[in-house]
């Protein structure tokens, strides 16, 4: 454009100038140079208007893709501010989601708290609920031994009852004890499962019944224990005397016939020389020798084995009840058999 505004400056000056010559009237004839030089002008006038048509192509492209440059500038500015819209909506939402997510936070930490404070009781409810248990199973071993000691004394009862009623007033007396222990036993059981059937509803109350009844089984499970021993020992007790009666009988009757066979010349003569009277001469007669003295060792040792022989069933594991049987029976037979040695010997000292 500038090569273009040159050259029609110079054709406008070359123009001026021939005018101002036409004028002057002065007729001078072009010259060669001149007309070259015009011809190189034109020459580079048609190069550039080519050019400038060339240039101007160019600038309507190029206007039309600034004009689409301009549009899509348009339209992305257009994106801009709605993506700005949006950019704002979503830093507003942002901060509204920041404040309910801080609100959250406060209400999750308190929530925290409580179910921590929950969980805490919990646990400790959970602990409370094992050692119940705990209890709860260990009253029912125990109830369940009470139950099985019940019916094996109410089976050692029953065998020693057809042997007993044909005893003495204290195997009565032991006959009695027992119905009331049978009684005692059965009412035992009966509460006992009535217990059991309502401790789901009511723990407690049937946890502190449970106890004592289960003490007060104990207590006569212990009585039963000491009249059972007392027993024992009184057998044991009359069968030692028996023994002494049975000795001081066959003493006497030794006595007599010693008396019978030596007259009372010899004793009155013996007495004389031994220089006792003649009753501490039946005494020195009366006398045990080392045999019967022996005898009486063993009958004794023999008590004492058997009193602790029933000791160690007492206290033995179930069941025992047959063995106990067993063990007083043969107590009660060697008693039946001393009974039987006395009353002969009393009959023929008679």
């Amino acid at each position: 454009q500038q090569e273009k505004e040159d050259l029609q400056g110079k054709l406008k000056l070359r123009e001026h100038l021939s005018q101002t010559a036409g004028k002057s009237e002065v007729t001078l004839a072009p010259s060669k140079n001149i007309d070259l030089e015009m011809k190189q002008l034109q020459c580079k006038l048609k190069n550039s208007n080519n050019e400038i048509t060339k240039q101007s192509t160019t600038i309507k492209s190029l206007k039309n893709e600034v004009q689409e440059k301009e549009e899509q500038i348009r339209e992305l500015q257009a994106k801009i501010s709605r993506l700005e819209r949006d950019l704002n909506m979503k830093r507003h939402l942002i901060e509204d989601l920041r404040s309910r997510l801080k609100a959250n936070q406060e209400n999750e930490k308190a929530c925290n708290e409580t179910l921590e404070g929950l969980e805490r009781k919990v646990k400790s409810l959970t602990e409370d609920c094992l050692n119940k248990k705990a209890s709860i199973d260990s009253l029912k071993q125990r109830l369940n031994v009470a139950t099985k000691e019940k019916s094996h004394y109410e089976q050692m009862y029953h065998k020693a009852k057809d042997e007993l009623e044909k005893k003495d007033l204290k195997l009565s007396n032991l006959e009695s004890k027992v119905i009331e222990t049978q009684c005692a036993m059965t009412e035992l059981e009966t509460t006992a499962s009535q217990q059991l059937h309502g401790l789901a509803k009511q723990s407690g109350q049937a946890l502190e019944t449970v106890q004592k009844k289960l003490l007060l089984s104990t207590d006569k499970v212990e009585e039963f224990m000491t009249f059972v021993k007392a027993l024992t020992r009184e057998l044991q007790h009359s069968v030692q005397e028996l023994r002494i009666k049975i000795k001081q009988a066959k003493k006497m009757r030794e006595a007599r016939a010693c008396k019978k066979g030596l007259s009372q010349e010899s004793v009155q003569l013996a007495a004389s020389i031994l220089n006792v009277s003649t009753t501490d001469l039946e005494e020195i007669l009366e006398v045990e020798d080392d045999e019967e003295t022996a005898k009486t060792k063993m009958e004794s040792e023999k008590d004492k084995e058997w009193l602790h022989y029933v000791q160690k069933l007492l206290e033995a594991q179930f069941p025992f009840a047959s063995y106990l049987m067993d063990a007083i029976l043969e107590k009660l037979n060697e008693k039946k058999k001393l009974v039987e040695e006395y009353s002969s010997l009393m009959k023929q000292s008679v």
